[in-house]
């Protein structure tokens, strides 16, 4: 029962310190980001097993971190409006060929980030995008000024 006790603490730990990383560092990490996050994922299982090797104790800790994934996720499907909290909203980076400052600051993004996802998805000039919106994962998706130039994507509102 103890595995289990802290497994539930690790994971609320893990999902807090998850959330305040923010969608930035999920979507964009750098090489050295991967290797803290192997690095971290070794001190989690040092401190929900302690000094238990066991087969055993392997499985109460994955079960109790599938269990609370699980949990969260029924929660999400039962009570959408906890989708905001626990999996974050779309936020909308540029309106209408213009950056929208609040955002990336929000975000710690940069211009220069922006610019680089838009030129990974063949967008040359910020004035063709209509809509740029960092989704919840941590993804930026760009909607060109031809494609959809009506109102705003429902659930892209500008926070």
């Amino acid at each position: 029962m103890d595995i289990v006790i802290r497994a539930t603490v690790m994971f609320a730990i893990l999902f807090g310190l998850l959330r305040l990383m923010g969608k930035r560092e999920l979507g964009q990490m750098t090489p050295f980001e991967l290797v803290m996050l192997v690095v971290l994922g070794d001190l989690i299982q040092q401190g929900v097993t302690h000094n238990d090797f066991s087969l055993t104790g392997a499985t109460l800790a994955i079960g109790t971190f599938a269990f609370w994934t699980v949990v969260l996720g029924w929660i999400v499907y039962k009570w959408p409006r906890a989708q905001k909290w626990i999996e974050g909203e779309p936020r909308v980076l540029i309106r209408g060929g213009e950056l929208i400052e609040r955002n990336l600051r929000r975000d710690r993004l940069t211009r220069r980030e922006i610019e680089s996802e838009m030129r990974l998805a063949g967008i040359a000039r910020m004035e063709d995008v209509a809509w740029a919106i960092l989704e919840p994962e941590g993804r930026i998706s760009f909607i060109g000024k031809g494609k959809d130039e009506g109102g705003a994507p429902e659930d892209a509102r500008a926070t």
